[in-house]
């Protein structure tokens, strides 16, 4: 684990790196990750557009539970916790 302060959501770490964006607990089974592919700008603002979702085993992040692409940060995280809290058995599918 590396120490420090990260930005939470709902009292687990949200990390962004690039392109990646990673959420949940390493202590889990499973974590979120997010691979932003575009942007786009709104308001003159540039936005994550198209969103690779992805809910991935902490121990081999190459073994992929579910994902999918979803269009803006908006919908690709709204799904992504729905999908990380099913494959933690947190609720049911």
């Amino acid at each position: 684990l590396v120490s420090g302060k990260y930005l939470e959501y709902k009292g687990l770490p949200l990390v962004r790196e690039g392109n990646t964006i990673c959420y949940g607990d390493m202590t889990e089974k499973y974590i979120l990750i997010m691979e932003i592919f575009s942007y786009k700008t709104e308001e003159g603002n540039k936005v994550p557009d198209k969103i690779l979702v992805q809910v991935v085993e902490t121990e081999d992040q190459n073994k992929i539970v579910r994902q999918g692409e979803k269009n803006g940060l908006f919908e690709a995280f709204g799904y992504g916790l729905i999908w990380l809290e099913q494959a933690l058995g947190k609720i049911e599918d």
